[in-house]
């Protein structure tokens, strides 16, 4: 009879962290009669595409590396055990503040995959197919086949399981507008993408280059045009090489993302979840007519937040306070969002001690310039206070916010597509640059070679050329005949340039408005159109409607994607098993001689 068999499309971080939760789970859920584990990815597992050797040594991750774990602890709400082990920081012997490279990562996202394998029941193999899996078939009931790019037979499994983490995208409209334009009239146009991937040979020395998109995206693409191109920073000061284009940057919201916080947490944490926990979010899910984000979900995220921020400040900071912790609270708890605002104003003088999501997620509303000299100034001052207050301590209620942050995208997650704008908003708040490329971005502003467009960018083909205008600097046009999309492609499953999730869609798999492929919330099954889950085929990662933060995060924090890779090992296993049907017996099963 032919020996189970398990194929893991994506061996990057999350298929890594899949698999080490297969090991964990195994000794309580199968029953050790073998099983084949095939890896299909064209990229070395645990490292995979983001995080490979080969890229430049200049590009860091924007975590501390103490920050960083692949390993499950006991504040992960899941059934399975607990297995511990090192952060990045104790594993590489970095200090723990540390922003490291992204090939140190690399090397430790390779270690915890040989370490998940070597902690398999040594009758499970394990073979890595460096190749594309491009299209699955086969009935409910039956054994799927898997096939890869440049084979004629396919690889045949009894669960297949998609890990595929970030992919490419199929240009929009708009995209495909702007490259035959670019064609036509000799411009430079890229398109997103990842931006250690993008070739950016032909954007040339002392050129203006408008760029679209100040998240982590720009931050990636400053540095490879800049030291990447010879340039160094003597303390504060760029000392450019003369190879650098001009790069004219700006976005819906005009400025970076928030500095990562530099300083550590003391003393007590907030109790959360508080108002977002559990309870709210099933209550949510009961609901027959369904939830919408703004209506349902964002007080509920609002009121968290809230409360973070000011527990922290009133127990940590109480001179900045006009009332006890425990006064406040009970007001807080019963009042309704006016009353709230009417509360905070009475009990925090300074305005600076209020927690406002609003000015945070857009702080250049109404901001407007006389020039472009002022708006440099001005968004220099912007960048400056943002990184005093990221690194002081007497500001640590916003270290407090980032804690709730993390509660509440655990509850969401739960809740399926909660579009677009949250995710961003998060990552503005929650996933910024180290302050120190903020203090590289501060001096090659001074320098000349970064210029700022601010607040909701345009960009227009016109004149041959491309033109951005932005509302910050009322009335001003800025022409370049290169233009770079800074951002990440946002791959739905009818425009990704994966050919395997675009024919599981046409296939019949669900689709959420946002066009990310809709799973079960339990175990990651694949729905299909009628909401009825796939018995046979998973799917973890930022291409679901329970996407989590990442596949990796910092330690006790109760990760979203750790639970998710513990609920689909176990229901993998558990499926595993049980004997295959009639149907699946006595099938050659295809094996590459590379293991």
């Amino acid at each position: 009879m032919t020996r189970p068999a398990l194929v893991i499309v994506g061996a990057g971080p999350r298929g890594t962290g899949l698999l080490e939760r297969i090991a964990a789970n195994a000794p309580e859920l199968y029953d050790g009669s073998g099983l084949d584990i095939h890896l299909v990815d064209p990229h070395p597992p645990g490292a995979g595409r983001i995080w490979r050797a080969e890229q430049s040594p200049l590009l860091w991750m924007n975590s501390h590396a103490e920050d960083v774990t692949m390993f499950t602890d006991d504040t992960v709400e899941m059934a399975g055990p607990v297995r511990p082990g090192p952060t990045l920081h104790q594993w590489a012997g970095l200090d723990g503040r540390t922003f490291a490279g992204r090939r140190a990562q690399g090397a430790y996202l390779r270690w915890v995959y040989q370490r998940a394998v070597a902690g398999l029941p040594s009758n499970v193999v394990v073979y890595h197919h460096a190749r594309r899996a491009v299209r699955i078939d086969g009935s409910r009931e039956e054994r799927q086949r898997v096939w890869l790019e440049g084979r004629t037979l396919p690889l045949r499994a009894d669960l297949v399981i998609l890990s595929l983490g970030h992919l490419d995208a199929e240009p929009d409209d708009e995209q495909r507008e702007l490259s035959a334009y670019a064609r036509a009239h000799g411009l430079v146009h890229l398109p997103p993408d990842f931006t250690a991937d993008s070739d950016l040979s032909a954007l040339r020395p002392g050129e203006p280059v408008l760029v679209r998109g100040f998240g982590l995206a720009f931050v990636d693409l400053m540095v490879l045009l800049t030291e990447g191109r010879g340039g160094r920073y003597d303390g504060d000061t760029y000392v450019p090489s003369g190879r650098e284009p001009v790069l004219y940057v700006g976005s819906r919201r005009g400025v970076p993302y928030h500095a990562k916080i530099g300083y550590a947490w003391t003393g007590e944490r907030p109790p959360l979840p508080r108002f977002f926990g559990p309870a709210e979010a099933d209550a949510l899910l009961a609901r027959p007519e369904g939830v919408d984000f703004r209506r349902d979900m964002w007080p509920l995220v609002e009121k968290e937040l809230g409360f973070a921020h000011y527990h922290r400040l009133f127990t940590a900071h109480p001179e900045r306070v006009t009332v006890a912790w425990s006064a406040f609270e009970a007001r807080y708890a019963a009042a309704d969002p006016v009353e709230r605002a009417g509360l905070v104003a009475a009990a925090v003088p300074d305005p600076a001690d209020r927690l406002d999501l609003a000015a945070l997620d857009r702080p250049l509303d109404g901001v407007r310039y006389g020039s472009h000299e002022e708006l440099q100034e001005g968004l220099r001052r912007y960048v400056e206070a943002d990184l005093r207050r990221r690194h002081d301590p007497a500001h640590s209620p916003d270290q407090a916010v980032f804690l709730a942050l993390l509660s509440v995208y655990g509850q969401l997650v739960r809740l399926g597509d909660t579009g677009g704008w949250w995710h961003g908003f998060f990552s503005h708040l929650a996933s910024g640059p180290p302050g120190p490329r903020l203090r590289q971005l501060l001096a090659l502003s001074r320098a000349g070679v970064v210029r700022f467009l601010g607040a909701d960018m345009t960009v227009t083909a016109e004149g041959g050329v491309f033109r951005a205008r932005g509302a910050t600097l009322p009335g001003a046009a800025f022409d370049a005949r290169a233009l770079v999309e800074a951002r990440l492609p946002h791959p739905t499953v009818e425009r990704t340039s994966d050919p395997l999730l675009r024919a599981l869609y046409a296939d019949g798999a669900a689709a959420t408005p946002d066009g990310l492929l809709a799973v079960d919330r339990a175990d990651g099954r694949v729905l299909d159109r009628a909401g009825r889950p796939h018995p046979r085929r998973f799917a973890l990662g930022p291409h679901t409607d329970a996407r989590g933060a990442g596949a990796f995060t910092r330690p006790r924090t109760g990760s979203v994607a750790f639970r998710q890779n513990d609920a689909t090992a176990r229901a993998a296993l558990a499926f595993l098993r049980v004997p295959p049907g009639p149907g699946a017996a006595h099938r050659p099963l295809l094996e590459e001689s590379s293991r």
